[in-house]
């Protein structure tokens, strides 16, 4: 028993002093910025995957499946299987839908490495639009529009060694606010107004997510490190803004290896990462798993500062049914003055 405590405390100071570290790193490198910048496409940084979600997005160093591609690309290497698809929704905020999915592919047990393509979908549903005019109203109205936003992406990750992989992900991303009026505006006695002119107000861009992770070897502790959203400036009109970049440093350890458990039915798995978003002050994220008989799992997640969220919770179920191992997982995150944010995603591997 002594020994055990003993072993317990080294492990715990060992993964303190990680989490210490990566938490300066983050701070002495980026701190004290003002964050006086904006940034636009914002729906890149919703975070799409259940599991994650409810880990409060505390993912970087975790072993993961095809969804890595939208938090790590370098976790997407220890894939275990040949195959694996994911599929997603968002029920956002202020009823915005999100929709995801992810495909990865490891030829030859992953020797040439593994492969995955990946997509986002944005519905903001419907809008009102209207024109200044020189009437009572000081406006007539021009019908509706839709805002879209959608990602389609292409990924690679690669095992180095048995301790180091890398990965990294090309993406097109792109937005559009809808069509809008410009011109004159001519009366119509049916529809109010006949447009002189109509314009597209949409654009595109490339962007880039680069990852590693790292096993130290030391029982299940992992590091991970990942920049997503490196793009050049984009610009609607006149303005020009970035896009949402963000660099993360994470942490992960499963207590189960130090516990007298037996790992096939118990799992402790701990994770925190730190976050420096580009428009943002720095965020501390913190998740917890317990899995029972590597089929059903309970998760929470912590992240700060954040202005409506801070918590997130979740459940998954998890079987090997006729070869293809299914996943099931879903998230809930209170959001303060707005709508409850509910996910839910599936997982087939094979």
């Amino acid at each position: 028993t002594k020994f055990m405590n003993k072993k317990l405390k080294n492990i715990v100071t060992i993964f303190a002093l990680v989490v210490l570290m990566i938490s300066f790193q983050s701070q002495s490198v980026f701190s004290q910025q003002q964050k006086l910048a904006q940034t636009g496409m914002k729906f890149l940084n919703v975070s799409l995957d259940a599991r994650s979600s409810a880990f409060g997005d505390a993912v970087t160093s975790l072993e993961t499946n095809s969804s890595a591609m939208f938090y790590n690309p370098a976790s997407m290497a220890w894939l275990q299987r040949i195959g694996d698809v994911t599929i997603g929704s968002t029920r956002f905020i202020a009823d915005i839908n999100y929709y995801n999915g992810a495909v990865a592919f490891a030829p030859e047990g992953g020797i040439y490495g593994v492969f995955g393509l990946s997509f986002t979908s944005v519905d903001y549903g419907d809008f009102l639009g209207t024109v200044r005019a020189n009437n009572e109203q000081g406006y007539v109205d021009v019908g509706t529009f839709s805002p879209t936003a959608m990602a389609v992406g292409f990924g690679y990750a690669k095992t180095l060694s048995e301790k180091f992989s890398v990965g990294a992900n090309i993406k097109y991303v792109r937005q559009s606010l809808g069509t809008s009026v410009v011109g004159n505006l001519v009366a119509d006695p049916f529809q109010g107004y006949v447009s002189g002119t109509t314009e597209e107000n949409e654009l595109g861009v490339l962007a880039f997510d680069f990852g590693i992770l790292y096993k130290t070897g030391y029982k299940s502790l992992n590091i991970g490190m990942s920049v997503r959203n490196f793009a050049r400036e984009v610009k609607y009109k006149s303005e020009g803004f970035q896009l949402p970049l963000i660099f993360q440093l994470g942490a992960s350890f499963n207590f189960a290896d130090i516990m007298d458990v037996d790992k096939n039915e118990h799992s402790l798995l701990v994770s925190i990462d730190a976050n420096h978003p580009r428009d943002y002050p720095e965020q501390i994220m913190i998740g917890v798993e317990y899995t029972f008989m590597n089929i059903l799992s309970f998760r929470g997640g912590f992240s700060a500062p954040n202005d409506e969220r801070n918590f997130s919770a979740g459940v998954g179920l998890r079987k090997d049914i006729g070869g293809v191992d299914l996943g099931v997982d879903y998230s809930y995150t209170p959001f303060g003055v707005f709508n409850d944010v509910h996910r839910i995603s599936l997982n087939f591997a094979y």
